[in-house]
Formats: C-alpha cells, structure tokens, sequence
C-alpha cells in the first residue's frame, strides 16, 4: 500500500525518550548480570503507553521511531565547535542505547538512524516527504528545532504535557510563523548546541528583526540602516558567522533515504518477540501487562526485577470527592497492585506531631496517578457520643487494624521495584522505620526543587504546590486549631481527615511530574542524583542514632552560667552607678547614650536607643561597661539556648539528643541543624567550648572528630588559581604563616604569633567579603590600617580580585553562581541597588567556595556507610566540615582510618583538586575532648 492522501504518519524523537527515560528514575540494574536497563525500562514503558494511547480511530497509519546516531553529523564539517561543549553521554547509559533500538523492533514499530546525519534531518525529510505525498504528520517531540517543521498538515505534540504544537503555538513561543524559526534561530544562537550567532541577540529581539525585514538575508543585506549602534555593527562585524549559524540550525529536507514511507506502515506487535524482549530485559511487570493485553502467558522472570520509569501523566482536576478511604484489606490490596502496575506511588504519613522520633503514626497517603489518591487511616479516635468534645481513646470506625495494614504495606515499600515518592521523605523514612519499614528506594520533590531553584524560593509543598500547580493546598490549621483548644492529627474526624491527607499524595505525585524533567533541562541532574538523593536515607540513620547528652553536665553548667552572669550583672551596675535590667535592650541605651554619653548611638523606629552586638562590639574598645554586657548576654544565651534547652531534647526513651537535618535548607547547599541546633554551639570562646562537654559515649565507645582543614580556603586556592597559596597547601606548610610572609615580607623562622594572626584573620574574612571596617572591629585596629591589610592581600595575591570579579560578572548575566560539583546557587538581588547590592555580591563571590566544601563533606556522607560497614560504629553528627563517630574502643584506629581515607578522596573522581585535602581526627570521652 502506497502512503498519500487520508494517510497519518507519527514520528517519534527516540533520543528524547530515552533521555526522559534515563532521567525519570534512579539507576537500575538487571538483577541476573547487573546490566544498567533503567533507561531501557522507561522507554518501552514510554512505548507501551503510546501504543496505548493510539489504538483509537485517530490511531497513524505509519510511525517510525527515528534516532541519532553516534558520531559527527555534516554540521561539525561546516563548525567544527557544533555541539563541542556536550558532555559524553553519562557512562551506565552508553550500553543502553542499542537495547533501546531492540525495544523499539520488539514493539515491530519502525525505527531508523543513518551515519552523518541528526535525527532531526530524517524526521525533516520524512516529514516534508508524507506532506508532499498529501498525508497528515505528528512529530511526537518537545524539540524546539522541529518547529520550523510545523504547518500545511505537519503537527508536533508534546507527549509529556499532551500539549499540540501547531503554527499558531509556533509563533507564540517564537514571534514569527514557522518558516521563520531558522532566520531567528540563526540569530540568536543555541549555547547548547554550540551555534554562535549573532552576540547580544536573543530569540525577543532577533523575532523583531526579522519580523521588521522580512527574512534574514534582507536584514543582513540591509543591516546598515539598523539605528542601534551596537545592534548594527554586530550584524555586520558578524553576518558571516550567523549565515554558518543558519545553515547549522537548517534541517536537511533532501536526505537520501534507504526505506520508504510505505515501509513505516504501523504493525501490530508480535507477543513472542515483544514478551520475549521484556522478559530478557527481566521487567516483570511491564512483562506480565503486556501478556494480558496480548492474550499470552508471562514466563517466569527473576525477583526482584528492575522497576518501570513513569508514563506521562495527564492533567486532572483537584477533587476531594474522588479520593478513597481505604478501610479494609481488600481495598488496600487494590493499591498496592496498582503501585505494581505503575512501578512507583506517591507516600504520606500522617502523624500526631512534628518530632518523628516520638509522633504516632495515624493513617498513611498513597497516589498513583494525577486526581487518583487514597488514605488508610489507622488510629484516629471515635468522636464522644454527644457531639462535643472527643472521647478517650477509642478508636473510630471503618479503620483497619494499624498491624495488618503496615504488614501488607511493608513489603510493597521496601520493594526496590516500586519507586517510593514523597515531600520532604525523610520524615516519613523515620516515622516508618520505628514500625519496622525501611523504605527504599524514593524520590524527593522537595530536593528535586531545590537542586533546580535553590535561592529563589522555598521549597515546601503548599509553596510549590501554589508555584508550579497552581493549586493552593487544603491547610491544616482549621483541621487541628490553635493554642490550649489544638488536637493531633488523630482527634480529625475522617471526613475531613481523608481530603487533607489524600491531597497531599496527590499534590506530591503531579510535583513528581512536574519537577523531574526539569532536573535533565537545569542541568542539575548529577547534583540531585549524587549529593541530594542518596543523602537522605544516610541523615535519617544518623538523626534516628542520635547523641548521647550528660544532664548532670548541663546542669551543672547551668547553675555555674547563672553565678557568672549574677557576678557580672553586679559588676556592670557598679560600672553604670545604678541597678538596671542588663537584659532590657532599652535601658540599657538609656545608661549607655542618655546617661554615659557614649558615642554612636542611634534611636530606631520606637525611639529606644538601638543596642546590637557590632555596637556594642565598637564601644567596648572605649569603656568596660559595653564588653561587660557583651559577655552578660553571651552567657545568658548559652544558658538559655544550650545548657536549659538541651535537657529538655533528651528523649526518655533513649537519653540520646536526636537533632533533625535540613538539606534543602542553606542556598549554598550546607546542612541546617535544627531542634536542636547542634552546628551552632559557639566554640571560640572558652564557655562554648565547654558545652561539648556534655556530649558523651555511650559506656565502651569513645568519640571520634574527623574535621577537615582549611578546607574553603583550599578550595579558594583551586578555584582562584592562586600559585603561591596552592604550593603552601601542597607542602604542608601553615597556611596563615605563608599568607603573612608573602604579604608582609617576613621570613617563615621570623613568623610572630601577632602578625600570623592578622593573616588569619584576612584569609578567613577575604571569603566572606570582609570590608575594611568588619577587620577593623575583628583586630581591634584603625579602619584605614586594616583596609591597607586587604588591599595588600589583594596586591599579593592577584587571582583572588580576578575570581571576585568573575563571579560578581557571571552572577549579573546569568543569574546565579555554581559549585565545582555543579551545583547552581541562583542569585537573585545581585543585580539590585543600595545595601542590597553589596551583600548579593559577597554571597554570590563567597557561595562557590562554601558550596563546593558542603558538596565534598555530603559526598564523604554519602560514601560511608559503606566505609564504615562492618565496624562497631556509627556517624552521628555532622557539623560544617566535622563529622562525629561514636565508636567501640578497640575499633578507633581502623574507623579514623576508614573515615580519613573517604574524607580526603570525597572530591574524586568528579573534581581533581588542585591542593590535598587533609582531615585532623580526634578521640576522647566527650565532643570536646575529641575535637
């Protein structure tokens, strides 16, 4: 049969599904040899449901899968920069491309590549091919370089958004109709793909040129009229390099083909080859669905097999009505089969408060697709018969037993075939984990936000929910009140309680769709994949393992902070010549400005004097009474914040602190500690330094600090190129000694305690930014004597200004800075005026270095348990660039080893430091006598 008019050809983009594939799910491995199948697996499940979804009367006539073959294509003769700055295919994809062309023979669907050429030019060819002849064509592609493709029956869709393209969609997203797309695109370049353009156009401005004159020889030819300076003689310094530009983004309609449009007539599968396939392939349940539709029988595959990456969802409408209460084993059944037809489902626990290692567990969430969600309540409590206040604890009606229902739960969440997906679900990990579930492997919208937006907006689910759905979640106040009148989550009547927690799943499952391609088009796929992901299981190990805490150590200080602060109280009213609350930020203006007449004082906005720390920090060089304040309320906040509320954060179940860890919560990718916060605990000052005293073994074990040295100025070293620093860390030698010397020309054997620690306190503010003033105020030195450290500094070391400026440079164009492991940090006032402006700039200049050492210690993170397996110990703390063990006596000196050998190597491969990175270990009976 011929192909002409009343014909419909689909051709599908094979590289761009198997990329969505790649990306859509962790790495997986083919249990019988360990093969890397999981981009196959989520391409033939891709290909099941297109097959799927065009089985209808609208279904093509003839479809072809067209790939890129490996190798250069005709552009890189015509550029030989086109494309050079791609990276290789990641490494466990490579063995997958072949298997993707044998899937696709499997589904006897039609596929094709040729030696010298993108796929882009033989859908071209085809495409104008089947117009042509008079047939109908679908180009089943996001790919912005088909559109000039698009009219006069030629058609692209979307799959992932089911969104079709035609010229009307064309000229939205471009500003010209598509038989102008390659006069744009030629002006405006492609980064990605390496075609230069003109420099300083975009697609905005070159869709306004072309528009204006027609086509882009006319504008080129006539770029001398152009009124814009800068705009005109880019055009004419440049015409022949955008000329080259549109003959790379052309696509070749005039291909020589070695098939016909008639051999792409669609055929249905053959159940032998195609079950036979995924058999092999050992995709057990794509394996078993398949069979049924084909009316065959599923052999036998090995367990466990590799899990399915997920089909695109379609967009559904928030409705409550539609999601299920789940109150008996045969519904929940029904949900943990479809978790298996789908290879993944979305999971929530609902709890009876925030702290997991002390919440109940009261119902669990799951969704499997957009709109379709459920919750399995467990322990909410009947209401009191008379309508009123909640009865004891009975438990309310239609529930199943908490037990069977986590023991039918359990092993469809711990299976690794099914992807597990959550919000935030390391909270969920540790609440399962105390009822004996171990839930793996996951997927964390939370963290799939961050890796793409971090700096520009939080990452929580009503947030991104609200961003990104446009949906503004169900809230929970209502639900549980506010105040002495607040009931846990368990007091809910299940007619409210459903809504809210089968939202939640919901929500998270169409954020799961909506974040994850992102990951492959921001380019952060390798920093979600290596330094966010994997890191949750670790931290919710860690934080369930907690500290032990000595009470009678906190205690004691207490009471001995409380005498300290009495003595120095009395000590300031002496100073001041009356009595006053030392605590009162306002009084104590009064005797600072009113009555002393100190020098400095600024009233805010109530007219009470302000009395901050960098004020109060000033005038203690010129009296006592300020520094004696200064030293009051230090100790009134190590009381208050560490001695008193620790003791409160002792579980008494296991007289361990157990401190929760924010990935997503610092911009620059560093871990926050919070409830408490164990990172902050001061340690420069001698009382600080104490309060790790009370932070103890376990009776046999010991603890142990490994802590990495100098590692941001290291980093500083590698990133800014700078010889002189690079050569001392490569010698050993003592860093703030060798800044001195070079900065102030005295020999290493002169090197004076005095003039070491001014060079320390340069090389550590440097990072941050640290004006004239701010080292002025650290060494307690005339501001202008301390500018002239830093422009000295400067002088010394050259390479420094040239990685401010560079940073501050790329910040401003593009909009944010990156990590070494490449992570993007976005930046989003660097471009503001006023105070604002100083501070971007310092966080945009000082984020690399700090994220890139947060980067190497989560590496380190992620790379121990497996370090450490086997040994009496366990990691639990990490704080900056500390990690603590706890570790079994006889057991100290292979752990240290072990742990040293991770650290020191946690930027390899990736990252090849120019400068070692070295780690001081220590031991003792308490935190303090280990660091």
């Amino acid at each position: 049969m011929g192909f002409g008019k009343g014909h419909h050809l689909h051709l599908i983009d094979g590289s761009a599904f198997i990329f969505r594939a790649y990306h859509a799910l962790p790495p997986l491995t083919r249990k019988s040899d360990g093969l890397p199948v999981g981009a196959v697996a989520g391409f033939c499940n891709m290909l099941y449901k297109y097959v799927e979804d065009n089985a209808g009367p609208d279904a093509p006539t003839h479809a072809a899968v067209i790939f890129d073959h490996s190798g250069k294509s005709f552009r890189n003769d015509l550029y030989d920069k086109y494309k050079a700055n791609r990276p290789p295919a990641p490494e466990d994809l490579v063995p997958q491309f072949p298997l993707t062309r044998e899937a696709t023979r499997a589904f006897n669907i039609a596929c094709h590549e040729i030696e010298g050429y993108e796929a882009d030019d033989i859908i071209a060819t085809l495409a104008c091919r089947a117009r042509e002849a008079g047939g109908r064509v679908t180009i089943i592609s996001s790919d912005k370089d088909l559109m000039q493709l698009v009219g006069d029956g030629v058609e692209m869709l979307d799959a992932m958004k089911n969104l079709r393209i035609d010229s009307d969609g064309v000229a939205a997203k471009f500003g010209v109709p598509p038989e102008r797309v390659v006069d744009v695109q030629a002006l405006a370049g492609d980064s990605v793909d390496n075609v230069p353009g003109a420099p300083g156009i975009g697609i905005k401005t070159a869709a306004q040129l072309i528009n204006e004159y027609g086509d882009l020889e006319t504008l080129l030819s006539r770029a001398a009229e152009i009124k814009q300076p800068k705009r005109r003689q880019t055009l004419i310094e440049h015409a022949e390099q955008i000329r080259i530009s549109k003959q790379l983004v052309q696509l070749d309609c005039g291909m020589e083909l070695d098939f016909t449009l008639e051999s792409l007539e669609v055929r249905d599968p053959e159940a032998e080859a195609l079950i036979g396939f995924l058999n092999a392939m050992e995709f057990r349940t794509l394996t078993k669905r398949v069979a049924d539709k084909l009316g065959a029988e599923a052999p036998a595959a090995p367990q466990p097999a590799a899990t399915e990456a997920p089909a695109p969802a379609e967009d559904q409408p928030f409705d409550a009505e539609k999601y299920e209460t789940v109150g008996d084993a045969a519904a929940l059944q029904r949900w943990i089969d479809l978790a298996y037809a789908r290879g993944w489902v979305a999971v929530d626990t609902e709890t009876t408060g925030l702290n997991e290692m002390v919440a109940e567990l009261v119902g669990v969430s799951l969704a499997v697709e957009e709109g379709r969600a459920c919750y399995i309540p467990l322990t909410h409590k009947a209401e009191a018969s008379d309508g009123g206040l909640f009865g004891g604890n009975d438990l309310a009606p239609g529930q199943m037993p908490l037990g069977e229902a986590l023991e039918m739960l359990k092993p469809m969440l711990e299976d690794p075939q099914i992807l597990k997906i959550g919000q935030n679900m390391k909270y969920d990990m540790k609440i399962l984990a105390r009822y004996g579930i171990a839930v793996a492997p996951i997927d964390d919208t939370m963290l799939m936000s961050y890796a793409q937006h971090g700096g520009l907006h939080g990452h929580g689910m009503d947030t991104l929910s609200e961003r990104y759905l446009g949906h503004v979640p169900i809230p929970i106040k209502p639900l549980l009140g506010s105040g002495k009148s607040a009931i846990t989550f368990d007091r809910v009547p299940l007619e409210k309680a459903v809504p809210y927690a089968a939202e939640d799943a919901d929500i998270t499952l169409r954020l799961w769709h909506a974040l994850k391609p992102g990951l492959h088009k921001a380019k952060v796929t390798t920093v979600y994949e290596t330094l966010e992901r994997p890191l949750v299981p670790v931290l919710a190990q860690m934080e369930r393992s907690g500290i032990k805490v000595d009470r009678d150590v906190l205690s004691r200080m207490s009471n001995a902070f409380a005498q300290k602060m009495a003595g120095l109280e009395a000590e300031i009213h002496e100073l001041a010549g009356e009595s006053f609350n030392v605590g009162s930020p306002k009084q104590l203006g009064e005797i600072l400005f009113d009555k002393m007449s100190l020098p400095g004082g600024k009233k805010g906005k109530t007219g009470a004097w302000s009395t901050p720390a960098d004020v109060l920090e000033d005038l203690a060089t010129e009296h006592d009474l300020p520094a004696r304040v200064l030293d009051w309320r230090q100790l009134s906040k190590l009381k208050s914040t560490y001695t008193d509320a620790l003791q409160d954060h002792i579980n008494k179940e296991t007289g361990r602190v157990h401190t929760s860890y924010s990935i997503a919560g610092a911009n620059t990718g560093r871990l926050a500690s919070t409830e408490p916060n164990l990172q902050n605990i001061p340690v420069r000052s001698e009382e600080g330094r104490r309060i790790r005293e009370a932070f103890v073994p376990e009776p046999g074990h010991v603890l142990v600090s490994l802590d990495y040295s100098q590692i941001e100025l290291r980093i500083l070293a590698h990133i800014a190129g700078i010889e002189a620093l690079k050569e001392a860390f490569r010698d050993g030698q003592d860093i703030h000694a060798a800044t001195a010397s070079e900065m102030f020309n005295v020999p290493l054997e002169q090197m004076t305690p005095e003039i070491r620690r001014q060079a320390k306190a340069i090389n550590f503010g440097v990072i941050y930014g640290i004006s004239g003033f701010g080292l002025a105020r650290n060494l307690r030195i005339p501001r202008a004597e301390a500018q002239g450290f830093i422009d000295r500094y400067f002088e010394r070391f050259p390479g420094i200004r040239d990685y401010m400026d560079a940073t501050k440079a790329f910040a401003k164009e593009h909009g944010y800075v990156q990590t070494l492991f490449g992570r993007k940090i976005h930046t989003p006032e660097i471009n503001a005026k006023g105070p604002q402006a100083g501070f971007a700039s310092r966080a945009a200049i000082n984020a690399p270095i700090q994220g890139t050492a947060a980067d190497v210690i989560r590496r380190a993170m992620i790379r121990m348990p497996a370090a450490i397996e086997g040994l009496p110990a366990r990691m639990l703390l990490q704080v900056h660039d500390e990690l603590i063990f706890e570790v079994e006596e006889g057991a100290v000196d292979e752990t240290i080893g072990r742990v040293r050998d991770v650290m020191e190597g946690a930027s390899m491969p990736a990252v090849d430091l120019a400068v070692p990175l070295i780690v001081d270990a220590g031991r003792g009976q308490s935190w303090a006598e280990a660091h």
